[in-house]
């Protein structure tokens, strides 16, 4: 029996249009608290596809990394170009919007290079913030780098991530993802509240291009999963770390998820590296115990948990690939396999569809989770909204880079661009919220600023 139906009578609108007035071929969409309530939108973007670090994916880019800054009406704030010195693309050059000193106004941070003849500089490289109403520097510190000599994707994967200890809010840095990792927790006067390294040589798992931010033992203080080790944000103390005499690859998916019947969080992952190790994909409880596994081997690419299945019961997906590849045309992948699991129990599910490149999101406030589906590369395309046995609802202009609760609307939004510089926010016109999504809404999660205690 299923917990009703799901509402298929989806409208989707752009609610919001912006125009950029340059091209785009990489955009992140990042949502900014600003004075009196209002929020915006902080667009980091370039005409380049995504720069990597690994240098088989490496490209020399021909354009900068812009910050823009919108009201979610649309109201251009501010612009600033980052200059040659900074790489676009998110591992070397996060950005990440949050409200360090208390003022309820997030501040701007990114990784900033000021040896602009030097993109590849470590002396160069900051801790840059900005005023969110300005755009004008407030602020720079040495960017706090792990160690000299390592290759090029391993020493810039940087990452800036905020979250709540105790209701002080705490900044962390980090630096690395497969080898040696740096994390760094700061202070609202910007002192070093602490400083943890993880050596090449420690047992356990590496990071992970997901770096989440949960309290997932409910004690007041978040917890930062960096990869499959839970770092508490008070004291940078490691809780646990799942697996860690079994397991020292990174896993490409980490995904908390709050279990309403029990009230408690669990751990969903998808590995990618170490590859004699087994399984591939796992689900850990609040405390790094192993709940289940599955796969015995492959590179575990992507992967989610969304409420698609009976009784809005979670299901875990993930995708295995043949190879990935990367250059000024965007990403690509091949020999792809797909797998779905309950997600607490672990037992195989048969998806009715091809899961391939979507996402969840829940458009239509009803409760359960839609999906839309992405797509490889520059070529402008559409993307698809499906419902949870695949069948189509519609479709969004573009390439979507955010779907979250961004607007007084009901149901949730998704942000997409075009290669022309367009970006536009787009609702569910048709949209009537659950109890169950209003629940959802209450939570912290759904307000930047504030801490997640359960989605």
């Amino acid at each position: 029996m299923s917990a009703g139906a799901q509402k298929t009578n989806v409208d989707l609108q752009a609610v919001t249009t912006i125009n950029l007035g340059s091209p785009v071929g990489q955009l992140r969409a990042i949502e900014a608290n600003l004075a009196d309530g209002g929020k915006g939108i902080l667009l980091a973007h370039s005409a380049d596809s995504v720069v990597d670090p690994w240098v088989e994916m490496f490209f020399f880019p021909t354009d900068t990394l812009k910050l823009t800054l919108y009201t979610l009406e649309g109201e251009l704030i501010w612009r600033k170009d980052l200059g040659p010195g900074v790489i676009p693309g998110g591992h070397f050059a996060p950005v990440h919007a949050f409200d360090l000193d208390g003022d309820s106004v997030d501040e701007i941070w990114y990784v900033d290079n000021v040896d602009a003849e030097h993109p590849l500089s470590l002396k160069g490289r900051r801790l840059r913030r900005l005023d969110a109403l300005t755009g004008e520097s407030t602020g720079e510190w040495e960017w706090l780098w792990h160690t000299r000599g390592a290759r090029p994707s391993h020493q810039f994967r940087h990452f800036i991530l905020g979250g709540w200890a105790k209701g002080e809010p705490v900044l962390v840095t980090a630096t690395g993802t497969y080898t040696d990792m740096r994390l760094v927790g700061w202070t609202t006067g910007m002192e070093r509240r602490w400083d943890v390294r993880i050596a090449d040589s420690d047992p356990g798992a590496r990071g992970s291009h997901m770096s989440p931010i949960c309290d997932i033992n409910a004690d007041g203080v978040d917890e930062l999963l960096w990869g499959e080790r839970c770092i508490e944000l008070d004291t940078g103390k490691e809780l646990f770390c799942a697996d860690r005499d079994s397991y020292r690859g990174h896993s490409d998916v980490i995904q908390p998820t709050f279990d309403r019947d029990s009230g408690k969080w669990f751990i969903y992952t998808c590995r990618e590296s170490d590859p004699d190790a087994s399984p591939r994909v796992a689900t850990f409880d609040d405390h790094g115990n192993r709940l289940w596994g599955s796969v015995e081997q492959g590179h575990m690419d992507m992967g989610w948990v969304a409420r698609i299945g009976d009784n809005m019961r979670h299901v875990a997906m993930a995708i295995r690939i043949g190879r990935k590849w990367a250059g000024k045309d965007g990403f690509f992948r091949d020999g792809t396999d797909q797998f779905a699991w309950d997600a607490l129990t672990g037992e195989p599910v048969e998806l009715p569809f091809n899961a391939y490149l979507t996402r969840p999101v829940d458009i239509n406030g009803d409760g359960w989770h839609e999906l839309y589906r992405g797509y490889e590369g520059k070529a402008l395309k559409e993307t698809e909204i499906l419902d949870r046995q695949g069948r189509a609802l519609g479709h969004v202009s573009g390439k979507v880079v955010l779907a979250r609760k961004l607007l007084d609307l009901p149901g949730e939004q998704l942000v997409s661009y075009r290669p022309d510089g367009t970006v536009q926010i787009w609702a569910d016109v048709n949209a009537v919220d659950s109890s169950s999504a209003l629940e959802r809404y209450a939570n912290g999660f759904y307000r930047p600023g504030e801490p997640v205690q359960g989605i």
